[in-house]
């Protein structure tokens, strides 16, 4: 049972909303849509905000919220209508992160609902997962799913839809059966292998956008806009960059039409995709919303494709921070990973933001990376003062142990020890802080379990059906409880060994593209990025 105060919580948060649908569940469909994660973080989510918009949209579904809540113990209650989580026939649960796996598990069994997909009978919900971290590699939760959905949802959304109408006309194994059959869908119990990645063509199709606006998000006070989705840079240990290819773009048409609905609600507009810079009308774009009298903030900047007009919009609409990624200190190290881009151009970005007198800079490193050398790191600490020097103002440092995930040329790349990790962290952290420059840094620790849930299989899914608390501790307890250790998944992986996902998921890209790039990078060579179109190397593109 859920306490009144969980529930007089829920109806604060609705109330300070614009855009939530509350419908009557009579006559129509209820599908829980999960987000393993804060209300906080999960409402800057776009992918569930559209999932939000589209099926509320049919008029036989209702769509509800639910979000993870570390405070309360009992079962998770929806957002629009206060109900428990296991009510609902349908759970379908947004899973954007490996460490947010833990509360797929715990949501399921504060709402009683069997947390293993065998042990679910026919009054049970259905369980379905999708999102990055499971497209990636969803056998860590396979056993706790009933099905999984491969790729981005839009262009099975009718399909699946259509089954769940059917559900009150067929037993579960036949409404598992019938999901089985929709391209793209994963269903373990009835597996149809490899399943392949689907991916939207017409990206103006599918406007994405806020949907339900609130200022308790960390981009409350601006209208998200997705521009852009996937990239073509090829960054050989980004997840994004393979499991979302190719890189498509909204038309500038198409941008403006959502802008203009959004300033009825927000004067700031958030332009979000993988490198907004990289947008092929950015400038216009800039301009054109600009003369609606927006102010606008991005998701991302790669210091090469930076441009004034793009800069002094940004310092205009107020942004104070500026934010580049050059991920590594040296020239080689970068051509290792693909990060293709030079210190020059690096430092010219520097002295633009500079220019437009943008008060903070923020960098984000990776340390640990595939053949890296204490040089390397003695290059980034360099690099990064120069970088201070150039900018002449406030700057901030994000270190991130590099963690190999699926699909990437790096997927088979090790982990270094947590003890060489620290060492390396400690080493960056004390010259930059004597240099004057703030210093973040992700958790070693936990950069380890998700490198473990990012390439591990279904033998992890007991592990987190037993956890009843999220920690460390109790993470290597139920690790150990089964056989297991972190330092198992540690190692490099030879291409001998098959990876858990390989012969279930099909991510369109080709095994020989990948030991293609997986050469270059032992040659520190970089590759080039793919053009807008035409392109078949990897073996995406059709």
């Amino acid at each position: 049972m859920s306490d009144w105060r969980s529930i007089q919580a829920l109806r604060g948060l609705l109330a300070q909303e614009k855009g939530a649908l509350v419908k009557d569940w009579g006559g129509r469909i209820p599908i829980a849509l999960a987000y393993p994660n804060t209300y906080y973080v999960g409402m800057s989510a776009l992918g569930l905000q559209t999932l939000y918009r589209l099926l509320n949209a049919q008029d036989d579904v209702v769509a509800e919220r639910v979000f993870w809540d570390e405070r309360s113990q009992g079962a998770p209650l929806s957002l629009e209508s206060q109900r428990p989580l296991g009510d609902f026939p349908f759970i379908a649960f947004s899973v954007a992160y490996e460490l947010d796996y833990f509360h797929v598990a715990l949501m399921l069994r504060r709402a009683d609902v069997p947390v293993r997909a065998e042990e679910r009978g026919e009054d049970d919900p259905i369980v379905l997962l999708g999102g990055p971290a499971v497209t990636a590699n969803p056998l860590p939760l396979a056993p706790l799913a009933d099905a999984i959905y491969i790729g981005e949802v839009e262009p099975a959304l009718e399909p699946m839809v259509e089954v769940l109408r059917s559900r009150v006309e067929r037993t579960r194994d036949e409404t598992l059966q019938a999901l089985s059959r929709i391209p793209g869908f994963y269903v373990p119990a009835y597996p149809r292998l490899p399943v392949a990645r689907r991916w939207l063509r017409d990206m103006d199709a599918f406007p994405t956008h806020s949907v339900v606006l609130t200022r308790r998000t960390e981009f409350g006070d601006m209208y998200l806009i997705e521009i852009a989705r996937g990239c073509g840079r090829g960054c050989r240990f980004c997840l994004a960059g393979y499991v979302y290819r190719p890189m498509r773009e909204r038309s500038l048409d198409a941008i403006l039409s959502q802008a203009h609905a959004g300033l009825a609600h927000r004067r700031k507009i958030g332009l979000v995709s993988a490198a907004v810079s990289d947008y092929s009308q950015r400038d216009e774009l800039v301009a054109r919303l600009r003369e609606m009298g927006a102010r606008i903030s991005v998701s991302s900047l790669r210091a090469d494709s930076l441009s004034p007009a793009l800069l002094h919009a940004l310092a205009d609409s107020g942004t104070r921070t500026l934010t580049f990624a050059p991920e590594a200190g040296s020239d080689r190290l970068r051509r290792v990973i693909n990060k293709n881009i030079s210190e020059e151009q690096i430092l010219a970005a520097a002295a633009l933001a500079r220019q437009a007198r943008f008060p903070e800079l923020k960098l984000y490193f990776m340390f640990g990376l595939p053949t890296e050398t204490e040089h390397d790191i003695g290059e980034l600490c360099r690099l990064t003062e120069d970088i201070a020097q150039a900018f002449g103002g406030k700057v901030t440092v994000n270190l991130s142990p590099f963690v190999p995930k699926a699909h990437t040329p790096f997927a088979r790349a090790p982990m270094l020890p947590a003890e060489e990790l620290e060492r390396t962290l400690a080493t960056i952290r004390a010259r930059l802080r004597s240099a004057g420059v703030a210093v973040k840094a992700d958790s070693v620790a936990w950069a380890r379990v998700q490198g473990v849930l990012a390439r591990g299989g279904a033998e992890l899914a007991e592990v987190l059906a037993a956890m009843e608390t999220v920690s460390l501790p109790a993470w290597r307890a139920a690790l150990a409880a089964r056989g297991l250790s972190e330092d198992m998944y540690m190692e490099p992986v030879p291409p001998s060994r098959a990876l858990p996902w390989e012969g279930v998921i099909a991510s369109g890209v080709r095994e020989a593209y990948l030991a293609q790039e997986r050469r270059a990078a032992e040659q520190a060579r970089t590759s080039p990025a793919c053009p807008p179109s035409g392109c078949t190397r990897c073996g995406v593109c059709p």
